[in-house]
């Protein structure tokens, strides 16, 4: 959460003078800033006995650290949609339809090697990527709360959850249509389990984040 510069300069002046944390908070949620505001502000400032407010390091955006997420979320999307290809045509070729043109089923194995190629670039270097990251957070904390990090963790849940809902609502559409088939249901549990894991994962990892950043 970005901390307001205005919020931030009170605070330490308040400090400064000696005034308690406690004090700080109550006066400012009286003024009415919102309770988690004034909580990251004041983490911003280390609790130590000296009469001066001494602020706490604030995580960079590094080009270096920016390279690493783009390369993780980048190669995670490549590899969730390539594994959802592989798994789909494996689905056709166990369960195929009488009415689809011959095009389309000549072309299942051209479009599964592309699948299997894709998977198998992508998803090594987003577990080495991976691995490299978080040996680097475990190292220095701080970069738990890294810019870039939110941004694309916040926009993979998006993501998630808009591919969990549109595939809930094609379900439901069957389903009252009367439409549903052994292919089509294990194609929606196929888009349903790969985007279900990568939003618990990341949902998960985003709240140890801000328990830990907030001890």
């Amino acid at each position: 959460m970005a901390v307001n510069e205005d919020l931030s300069g009170f605070i330490r002046e308040a400090l400064n003078r000696g005034v308690g944390r406690d004090a700080i908070q109550d006066a400012l949620s009286q003024a009415g800033w919102p309770e988690k505001e004034v909580e990251a502000a004041l983490r911003g400032f280390a609790a130590v006995d000296l009469p001066l407010a001494v602020p706490r390091p604030r995580p960079s955006l590094s080009a270096r650290e920016a390279f690493l997420y783009l390369v993780l979320f980048g190669t995670l999307y490549v590899s969730a949609y390539s594994l959802g290809t592989l798994l789909f045509q494996l689905i056709n070729l166990g369960f195929p339809d009488a009415s689809w043109p011959q095009e389309f089923v000549d072309a299942i194995p051209e479009t599964t090697r592309w699948a299997i190629a894709s998977l198998v670039v992508a998803a090594p270097v987003f577990l080495f990527t991976a691995w490299t990251v978080g040996r680097e957070v475990a190292g220095s904390p701080l970069q738990r709360i890294s810019p870039v990090r939110r941004w694309l963790t916040y926009l993979t849940l998006a993501i998630a959850v808009s591919v969990i809902i549109g595939d809930a609502t094609a379900v439901v559409y069957n389903l009252l249509s009367g439409e549903t088939t052994t292919r089509f249901m294990l194609k929606a549990l196929t888009i349903g389990g790969i985007s279900g894991a990568i939003f618990t994962h990341y949902l998960r990892d985003l709240r140890r984040d801000e328990l830990e950043v907030a001890a």
